[in-house]
């Protein structure tokens, strides 16, 4: 039986409870020592926005307890998308010093040899999009990884989390093709992880929770509680649970269930650590207008218009058009004003601590 953990934490403990989440996750029995392993984390955003990204306190939380059990050659890294830039999301989001502390380096995918693979197992969509083409970074092959998201809704998938993470690793920065079939190429990428990686697992942040129109332009909401498990579709379910939404009725994760990768339904899970039976955050998605118009070309009344959209220069203005609407529009506007919110809170204080 899948076994997903979850605790209540606050700032002053949170590292600390972090590693009791791996313990009672039983995280050892899952990532062999003697293998290397990759901290993947997530850049949903290059500016600091609450539980857009990887949190601090997650990374060092989760470094700290790996350490201490006894693994090296860690390798903390993350991809470039269209309108992200890993380096400076590594210093806004003040991972470097944490890195720093532990002797290890960031490593954007950006810089890392990529090769082809062919699965093993059936496809769902990679191949619709990719061809014979597929490629993914050399140095996750015979690695474990661990998925570090955090707990927020997403325009494009109702949830994300810990198979959504995966997406950022094993595809290049072109992956915003996938989005027509976002929910089978979450999927795939699960299978993919589990040809190639011996240990898989996720930690979870949810201390600070993101609502509405995720990933970025969400309302934070304090929640206090982190996850963890070896079964990626599990977390993804208690997550998406806790949040208000039915896990099943998420296409990924019914997707992934009916696959037999993973257990979507959580009532055949072995849920330990805090009962959550009645947390319920209520959280509702929406679709910021970047979404909403990505969604209108692709799959609405204008997919006529996909290819010359997507697949002429006429896509830079695309990328223009999101970075100009996030960085230089929402986020001084709106954006600073939840910000200003946020840090009024322990973990606004904690944030600023590092």
């Amino acid at each position: 039986m899948s076994k997903v953990a979850v605790l209540k934490t606050k700032p002053e403990t949170v590292v600390e409870d972090y590693g009791r989440l791996m313990e009672l996750s039983e995280f050892e029995n899952t990532l062999p020592k003697t293998k290397e392993t990759i901290i993947k984390l997530n850049l949903s955003w290059s500016l600091y926005f609450p539980a857009c990204s990887t949190e601090p306190w997650q990374l060092e939380g989760v470094l700290s307890k790996l350490v201490d059990a006894g693994y090296r050659n860690i390798h903390a890294v993350e991809n470039r998308t269209v309108v992200t830039n890993p380096r400076k999301g590594a210093r806004l989001n003040r991972w470097e010093p944490i890195l720093s502390n532990f002797g290890l380096d960031f490593k954007p995918l950006t810089d890392v040899e990529w090769v082809s693979y062919k699965p093993r197992g059936e496809l769902l969509a990679l191949d619709k999009i990719f061809g014979d083409t597929y490629t993914i970074p050399k140095m996750f092959l015979d690695k474990n990884v661990v998925h570090l998201p955090t707990q927020k809704t997403h325009g494009h998938t109702t949830i994300t989390g810990a198979l959504k993470n995966a997406f950022g690793g094993l595809i290049t920065s072109r992956r915003h093709h996938c989005h027509k079939m976002i929910h089978e190429i979450l999927v795939d990428l699960l299978m993919i992880q589990k040809e190639i990686h011996p240990g898989i697992f996720a930690a979870v942040d949810g201390t600070v929770a993101g609502d509405g129109a995720g990933p970025r332009a969400m309302h934070p909401k304090v929640e206090n509680f982190i996850l963890a498990s070896e079964d990626q579709v599990a977390v993804d379910a208690v997550s998406a649970k806790m949040m208000g939404f039915e896990p099943l009725d998420i296409p990924f994760i019914k997707i992934a269930h009916d696959r037999g990768l993973g257990v979507g339904d959580v009532d055949q899970l072995d849920l330990v650590g805090e009962d959550i039976s009645r947390v319920n955050y209520k959280f509702k998605t929406k679709k910021s207008i970047v979404i909403s118009g990505d969604q209108l070309f692709r799959r609405g009344a204008l997919r006529f218009l996909e290819p010359l959209i997507f697949h002429t220069p006429l896509f830079f203005f695309c990328i223009w058009a999101s970075e100009i609407f996030h960085d230089y529009v929402w986020y001084p506007t709106e954006g600073k004003k939840r910000i200003k919110e946020f840090k009024q809170t322990e973990w606004g204080k904690l944030f600023q601590k590092y």
